[in-house]
């Protein structure tokens, strides 16, 4: 099994400023979530949160610590989310096996020490999208399913932004350390995501888009929201989202996204708005 790891430095927002297009996506897109038998990581250093993700196909891939940590076993001390966006999988912790369908999730503890991803058919695999953080406290794993979802219905078609946002890894369904992680899904007819805006300084957020068809995108627009940037983003793509960073995407067809965040609170509601008409 090969592990590859990629490594993203902390960037502060005078410096972005400068930043042409070449640049905001070298700091702040993640290109490549997924590769056939390879279990794949950014290290940001925002809240040092690792963003990443396996694709076991032919065989079975084990979750081994990288440099950066300095550690025996991955979950050392952290913990780790996984939301399966592909076909049938199983995740097998330290022997016990959970199996997850499609879109649904499961939180890792800290402490673990083997986690083992697989497929259920090599013709459709599993795609485990992963979030780590570090964590002081060992809390049980648990599996999380849609129906287990605390479930927003936000927006509207008048707004083109009507949505469900999916809570799968939040305080009110799973305990955690910091990470949360949930799944919001556009309903047909809606682009928008996250409209209003927000900033949170209190907590990092990583977004991956998935479901965007082919030859279709999704603009991720990011910065303060007195000075914003955008980046446009493929399918299974993902952006690393500052903590002084407001951050919303609008695409040229449907789709969905994974959110995920870590940082100072559990309190998903903790946002600082930014209208439409305010922003530059």
């Amino acid at each position: 099994m090969t592990s590859k790891i990629d490594e993203r430095f902390a960037v502060h927002v005078d410096d972005y400023k400068h930043y042409d297009t070449e640049k905001l996506r070298q700091h702040f897109l993640i290109e490549k979530i997924f590769d056939e038998d390879q279990v794949l990581f950014t290290y940001t250093h925002y809240e040092r949160v690792m963003v990443g993700g396996a694709m076991p196909v032919n065989t079975a891939l084990t979750l081994n610590p990288v440099d950066q940590q300095k550690a025996d076993c991955f979950l050392e001390r952290r913990e780790l989310g996984a939301i399966n966006i592909g076909g049938k999988g199983s995740i097998e912790v330290d022997g016990e096996i959970f199996v997850l369908e499609h879109k649904e999730a499961l939180y890792i503890g800290q402490g673990a020490k083997s986690v083992i991803f697989g497929s259920a058919n090599s013709d459709k695999p599993a795609k485990f999208y992963l979030n780590s953080a570090p964590a002081h406290h060992a809390y049980p794993h648990k599996k999380v399913g849609m129906c287990d979802a605390k479930v927003l219905k936000m927006g509207s078609a008048d707004t083109c932004n009507e949505r469900n946002i999916n809570q799968l890894l939040v305080k009110e369904v799973v305990q955690t350390c910091q990470l949360q992680m949930g799944m919001t899904e556009l309903q047909p007819g809606s682009i928008w995501n996250t409209m209003p805006v927000h900033t949170h300084s209190r907590r990092m957020e990583a977004y991956f888009y998935f479901n965007i068809p082919t030859e279709q995108a999704v603009c991720h627009f990011m910065g303060p929201a007195e000075e914003t940037r955008h980046l446009w983003v493929g399918n299974e793509q993902a952006v690393v989202s500052p903590p002084w960073s407001m951050h919303s995407g609008v695409g040229t067809a449907n789709y969905t996204f994974i959110w995920g965040m870590a940082g100072e609170n559990l309190d998903y509601t903790d946002m600082d708005f930014h209208q439409p008409s305010t922003l530059k």
